[in-house]
């Protein structure tokens, strides 16, 4: 069968992260929601989402196919039903669509409505719908992720040099470095990637999760449910934060209850602040609404989009968002709301230079031996075009 992810209408309340990605891209647990339904499917999956992504994310039509909504992780229960699925059904929980079985004429005819709608009878799964979603439901993402991965497997041996707590919570793939650090894995799964290193004097309590080729820098605490997405470099303080991947907070610092993306770099003693003073609920801004809309957290950080930077000493206020390729520096606290391809900070933001954003990104690129293709500066490209309507810029 040809499986489909398709972007549903959670992907305008996920801007900024899903400007250069479609939401089954997004990463949670230890698995991007792609990489789990292509677990449980045992399958490749293709994309239907933006244009100006297709390019890098494709889509492949059949006769038969069957489209799965992109922001639901899977379960072995849905996949059941999944599986089952016959032409013209549509498995919903409401009024959310879980998934249907398309022709390939029904779907170039755009048929909108299904015939034959099924209650998918639970609703016992993780729906991503708002970018604070992201870390709220990291600690079951990275639990369920944990069985799905290790089911069946052995972890490599834990060096004698640590201190460990639980070590049957613990799994450590064979190619990875973890010496001299505590690992408490008393309330949650511990999950280490392949080629990740923790370095000495690190402190970690579970559930947590280094994708591969990640790095945990000297004395680093972590509380979790925290995901070091692959590639990515961090010391300091993290507390329940999810990065995607191939970022960098390599030194002290507090990010907590925090959504960081893909190339991001953040600079020394960087902090985010995760809870106001006054304790009340924080408001995020949303792109999509274009106001402040209440989270329901008491704890909210900061989320950033890929490819921004921050320089040392920078301070997020309660409640940021950060947009794509964004230059952040300056004294004082942040903007709540710092919009894609700006430059500055709190004393004033201006038009970041498309060509210099550019060159930015390839130099990140090189230094994890990568090469920025054309195809991922065309979705820059229309990443800057769509964001140009950004008010207060020079």
């Amino acid at each position: 069968m040809n499986y489909i992810l398709f972007d549903d209408t959670s992907r305008e309340n996920l801007k900024p992260l899903t400007y250069t990605r479609p939401v089954c891209e997004v990463r949670i647990g230890i698995l991007t929601i792609r990489e789990k339904w292509e677990r449980y499917l045992n399958s490749k999956t293709s994309t239907l989402t933006e244009d100006y992504l297709s390019e890098k994310y494709p889509i492949e039509l059949s006769e038969s196919m069957i489209l799965i909504n992109g922001s639901i992780c899977p379960t072995a229960e849905m996949v059941e039903k999944i599986k089952l699925l016959q032409p013209n059904q549509t498995i919903v929980d409401g009024e959310t669509i879980i998934a249907m079985y398309k022709t390939k004429e029904g779907f170039l005819a755009d048929e909108t409505e299904a015939s034959d709608k099924m209650e998918l009878g639970t609703s016992d799964y993780i729906h991503i719908i708002n970018p604070w979603d992201i870390f709220v439901m990291n600690d079951r993402a990275i639990r369920d992720d944990f069985s799905l991965i290790t089911k069946g497997r052995t972890s490599a041996k834990i060096s004698e040099t640590n201190r460990v707590i639980c070590p049957e919570n613990i799994f450590i793939e064979e190619s990875a470095v973890v010496e001299c650090s505590i690992l408490n894995a008393k309330d949650g799964p511990i999950y280490i990637g392949k080629d990740a290193e923790i370095m000495e004097n690190c402190v970690i309590r579970s559930p947590f999760a280094m994708c591969e080729h990640s790095v945990l820098k000297l004395s680093a605490k972590i509380y979790g449910a925290t995901t070091l997405g692959p590639y990515s470099k961090v010391g300091g303080e993290l507390a329940n934060v999810v990065i995607f991947g191939y970022s960098n907070k390599a030194h002290d610092g507090f990010i907590g209850n925090s959504v960081i993306g893909e190339w991001c770099n953040i600079g020394a003693d960087t902090n985010a602040s995760n809870l106001k003073n006054t304790y009340e609920e924080v408001r995020l801004w949303s792109i999509s609404q274009n106001t402040f809309v209440p989270t329901g957290q008491t704890f909210c950080g900061t989320i950033m989009a890929d490819h921004s930077k921050c320089g040392i000493n920078t301070m997020f206020n309660t409640g940021t968002v950060v947009g794509v390729s964004a230059n952040i520096f300056g004294h004082g606290y942040q903007r709540n709301f710092v919009p894609s391809f700006v430059w500055g900070g709190a004393s004033g933001l201006k038009l970041y230079d498309f060509n210099k954003a550019i060159e930015v990104a390839q130099r990140m690129y090189l230094r994890r031996g990568m090469v920025f293709s054309d195809i991922e500066e065309h979705i820059l490209k229309a990443v800057y075009h769509l964001t140009l309507r950004n008010k207060g810029l020079k």
